[in-house]
């Protein structure tokens, strides 16, 4: 019984002294650094990278909402139309998460 409280006391008091040295042994965090610091110096073109697929894919899906719209075939245009809408935006997103998260002015 004297073991046990003995054990039940010592082992959280031992847990948080040891604590900061295992968080302190995380990797990742140098990682992190490094990608942001090639992501900074990549972005600008990444991004136009990302803006041009998105004029092609944009100019595609408008042709084909256009044709679709032309020979008739109304019953699925609204779908088609949502889709391009919030592909387009999607990217626009993406763009603007990236540069928040690496930290990019």
């Amino acid at each position: 019984m004297i073991k046990h409280r003995l054990l039940t006391r010592t082992a959280p008091a031992v847990l948080f002294c040891i604590l900061p040295i295992l968080v302190d042994a995380q990797p990742g965090i140098s990682e992190f650094y490094k990608v942001s610091r090639e992501m900074n110096r990549w972005y600008f073109s990444m991004s136009d990278l990302i803006l041009v697929i998105g004029a092609i894919s944009g100019i595609v899906g408008g042709l084909r909402i256009y044709t679709n719209w032309q020979s008739g075939k109304h019953h699925h245009i609204d779908a088609q139309v949502m889709g391009w809408f919030f592909s387009c935006l999607f990217l626009i997103l993406v763009g603007a998460f990236l540069k928040a998260l690496y930290g990019i002015r």
